[in-house]
């Protein structure tokens, strides 16, 4: 990536910051100023000066090896994990096998809808499926906060979030080493779902036990700077032991590592500028994949691809609608699950933003994925969707349903 292209991504990371402000008063996500921004810009850039020079390979280890490990650590390390234990039941359930579900939809429908096998065989479904059904709150965790929703709520969009996102980089990883013709022949579901489980709890289990680790040496460490050095540090050392090491998801490893570390952190340190650190690095990890996103949006895939995106956003919506109004109730019934109200129900069907996460595996989509040209603009009309019909209306939503302090008690502030 040439100094040019890196001063162009700065310069439009100022500009989106400074018509942040305008977003606010439109309703619309920050990100979503982000993609138009990309998106202008590199039109821009291309008339006036030339190629910007950006490949599919300039992504591909960036977002799977840092941006995604940094957003997902960050969210697991400002997670109240003792909230979260409350909830765990329901979180887990809607964040794996629930997610396996709405992978297995979408791409049923998607493979369906599309019909054509030839050029959107199952295995490119799947991915496409996985992908979309990574969920990210971001902008509704943001609204919650302003207008003061319930903090259970919260809890379960942000660790339905944390999970699902993880889960679905591992099942990614899976489909896309099959369809690149890098996993052999695909072994049947048994040894699939035994692989998923090896991969995904070894994660869990080797980040754990390095944020064990981290938790006695935060102790011991000696001044803030160095309890900061320390959490990056961990965060680095869980995906690598687990990715390069042990052979599971590093991804994984760094939520676990991140869930204990933050407790820890938060239980024995006063100060949070551990928690600020990580937010400055998520906050430019995010901006970068969605700037990244604005870029490589092009005019043709929305002429030569606009009916696929029209199949994803509904594939999307019907999986959702089915996890959330279908499978969601049955499992809150069982002895000692917290029930969940249709309105928080309702909140968390049309609250489920695909954003970060479902572009930036997107973005690492490698060439030799057939039909990846297809799967990247269904993720990218889906992730506009989100953004700019789900993500404005939420607050519609919210005073329609009145389940938060703000909507109650300030109808005008929304």
């Amino acid at each position: 990536m040439t100094l040019e292209v890196l001063l162009l991504f700065a310069g439009l990371l100022v500009v989106a910051i400074l018509v942040e402000p305008a977003a606010r008063r439109l309703h619309l996500p920050f990100t979503a100023a982000l993609i138009v921004v990309g998106f202008l810009g590199s039109e821009a850039y291309v008339t006036f000066i030339g190629d910007t020079g950006l490949r599919w390979y300039h992504f591909h280890d960036l977002v799977l090896h840092v941006f995604l490990p940094v957003l997902v650590f960050q969210s697991a390390f400002s997670l109240d994990a003792r909230t979260l234990l409350h909830n765990l039941p329901v979180v887990l359930y809607l964040a794996v096998p629930l997610m396996v579900v709405a992978t297995l939809v979408t791409a049923a429908l998607l493979y369906v809808g599309i019909g054509h096998p030839a050029g959107f065989p199952w295995i490119s479904a799947l991915v496409a499926g996985t992908l979309l059904s990574a969920t990210d709150p971001v902008a509704v965790i943001a609204l919650f906060q302003r207008l003061g929703a319930p903090e259970r709520l919260k809890v379960l969009l942000e660790g339905e979030s944390l999970f699902n996102d993880a889960a679905a980089i591992v099942l990614f990883s899976m489909f896309v080493a099959v369809a690149a013709g890098e996993g052999g022949e695909a072994s049947g579901l048994g040894a699939g779902a035994v692989r998923f489980l090896v991969v995904f709890t070894g994660g869990l289990a080797a980040g754990a036990a390095v944020g064990l680790v981290a938790t006695v040496l935060l102790r011991a460490a000696a001044g803030e700077i160095a309890r900061v050095v320390l959490t990056l540090v961990t965060a680095l050392f869980a995906f690598w032991l687990a990715e390069h090491r042990l052979e599971v998801s590093g991804v994984v490893a760094v939520l676990a590592a991140g869930l204990v570390t933050g407790e820890a952190y938060r239980r024995h340190c006063p100060r949070e500028l551990a928690g600020d650190t990580w937010a400055l690095a998520a906050y430019v990890a995010n901006a970068l994949i969605f700037l990244l996103t604005g870029v490589t949006v092009t005019v043709a895939m929305f002429e030569d691809r606009w009916l696929a995106m029209l199949i994803g956003i509904g594939a999307v919506i019907v999986a959702r609608g089915l996890l959330a109004f279908a499978l969601l109730p049955p499992f809150t019934r069982l002895p000692g699950i917290r029930p969940v109200p249709l309105a928080e129900r309702t909140v968390l069907f049309w609250g489920s933003l695909r954003g970060a996460v479902t572009l930036a595996l997107a973005l690492a989509l490698p060439l030799d994925v057939e039909a990846w040209y297809t799967i990247q603009s269904i993720a990218y009309g889906v992730a506009l969707f989100t953004l700019f019909v789900q993500a404005p209306t939420m607050v519609l939503l919210l005073r329609r349903l009145a389940i938060t302090e703000g909507v109650r008690e300030h109808p005008s502030s929304a």
